[in-house]
């Protein structure tokens, strides 16, 4: 039996046989990396990641040396003999992702959340770091 394919007129044989080869090299590799979105403001950071299908027991978020690290695995699902897949185009396998913050961070207070497939950590600055207002008093 063959294999289904989307079709794409705009693409060239070569594009096609280097999607082809790149696909088995992703197949092939166990890890991939984690596409984070990481928003700033003046109170700290926040960090999202869509994690559809991870169970939240193999989720590990670990702060080491200012360095944010989340990395978890997603099972791949078990092909009865009688099945085949035409495409096969969600991940599986191991994933981790580092993050380095420029600033100084508090560990103490980080908080991380997990809801409808969407890891959502909050990491705030260390006091020392963030801007700090300054009364002025008027001498008259």
């Amino acid at each position: 039996m063959k294999t289904l394919v989307r079709w794409n007129p705009t693409r060239t044989i070569f594009e096609e046989m280097d999607r082809f080869f790149e696909e088995q090299a992703e197949q092939s590799s166990r890890t991939w990396n984690l596409p984070l979105d990481v928003i700033e403001n003046e109170d700290g950071y926040v960090i999202k990641a869509s994690l559809p299908g991870v169970n939240t027991e193999s989720l590990d978020v670990v702060l080491e040396d200012n360095v944010l690290s989340i990395k978890a695995e997603v099972e791949a699902e078990e092909v009865a003999e009688n099945e085949q897949f035409h495409i096969r185009e969600r991940r599986t396998g191991s994933f981790s992702r580092s993050l380095r913050f420029p600033v100084d961070v508090n560990g103490d207070e980080i908080v991380a959340t997990y809801t409808n497939g969407v890891l959502r950590v909050t990491v705030p600055k260390a006091e020392a770091v963030k801007p700090k207002q300054i009364n002025v008093t008027i001498n008259s």
